[in-house]
């Protein structure tokens, strides 16, 4: 990050959305169901972690491990409200989801902190046994590079097996895994569980990386920018979502220290990559190099 101009807590934000956004191309790209609610489950993750730091125990595994919990079981119980839904019909009950959850944390002051945000909390160092690993900048740039790894290899290992195959011939021809006999909607609820559950993770490495959440983190114009970043790098790429994730969090971070209309050159690159490569970044190059 050096080398551009950019600083470890960047390329911290790069990793951890690269996280969400992967997790939300699971269902987005390879199973076919736009999802609009993402964040809200991203953004219990965050609120877990914080609570759990600041009201249960000043461990940062035991956060992690809690706000995990928290946004992907919401998403596995909340799972077979949208299942069953289609197009926009999918897209419109994710968003109402996730905007039942921002006015919870927006209203309940006493618990969030409301519009103010959750604060009070910090990252905690983590000991193994008579050692000590001091979570600065660096360090914690270490341990979110180690949980985008981990969280890669899942991904990869669940769309190698018989189960992303699954998702991917649902998203290429639903009806026709219909008329197979299967149970397309259970398919789905696996997916939108499993997306819930990676983006949770990321949201508590985003509460750990900043040492705050806000009900920003749960609205639906973050949901939009994960999409966003989906369709940037190629949505039916497995690496898409991270070069996406690159180009947009590295452009607004650039942008906004110019500007404070950067949503409107944010949104410019958008149009412009969508017009020049319909198929995302990566997958254009990936067309590319098969032609060639």
């Amino acid at each position: 990050m050096p080398l551009i101009g950019g600083y470890t807590t960047l390329g911290s934000k790069v990793l951890i959305y690269a996280i969400a956004t992967m997790g939300l191309n699971l269902l987005l790209g390879f199973t076919g169901g736009l999802s609009f609610g993402q964040a809200a489950y991203f953004g219990l993750g965050a609120y877990g972690a914080g609570m759990t730091l600041k009201y249960l125990a000043p461990s940062t595994p035991l956060a992690i491990l809690i706000g995990t919990l928290v946004g992907g079981l919401a998403a596995t119980v909340l799972g077979p409200l949208v299942m069953r839904r289609r197009g926009i019909y999918f897209a419109m009950i994710t968003i109402a989801l996730g905007q039942l959850f921002y006015f919870v944390a927006v209203r309940w002051n006493q618990v969030t902190g409301g519009e103010d945000g959750l604060a009070g909390f910090s990252r905690q160092n983590i000991h193994f046994g008579s050692t000590v690993i001091t979570l600065d900048p660096t360090n914690f740039y270490f341990l979110v590079l180690i949980c985008f790894t981990v969280a890669v290899a899942i991904m990869w290992a669940i769309l190698q097996s018989p189960l992303g195959h699954t998702w991917v011939a649902i998203r290429e021809n639903r009806r026709r895994m219909e008329f197979l006999g299967i149970r397309v909607e259970r398919y789905v609820w696996a997916s939108f569980a499993i997306a819930g559950f990676i983006s949770a993770f990321a949201g508590t490495l985003n509460a750990l990386l900043f040492n705050f959440t806000s009900p920003q983190d749960l609205h639906w114009i973050l949901s939009g920018n994960f999409v966003i970043m989906i369709v940037l790098g190629g949505m039916r790429s497995f690496f898409g979502p991270l070069l996406g994730a690159v180009i947009f969090v590295v452009a607004q971070d650039y942008l906004s220290s110019l500007t404070g209309n950067w949503m409107t050159f944010i949104g410019m690159i958008f149009v412009f990559i969508v017009l020049v490569f319909p198929t995302g970044v990566l997958g254009f190059f990936r067309r590319r190099l098969e032609v060639a």
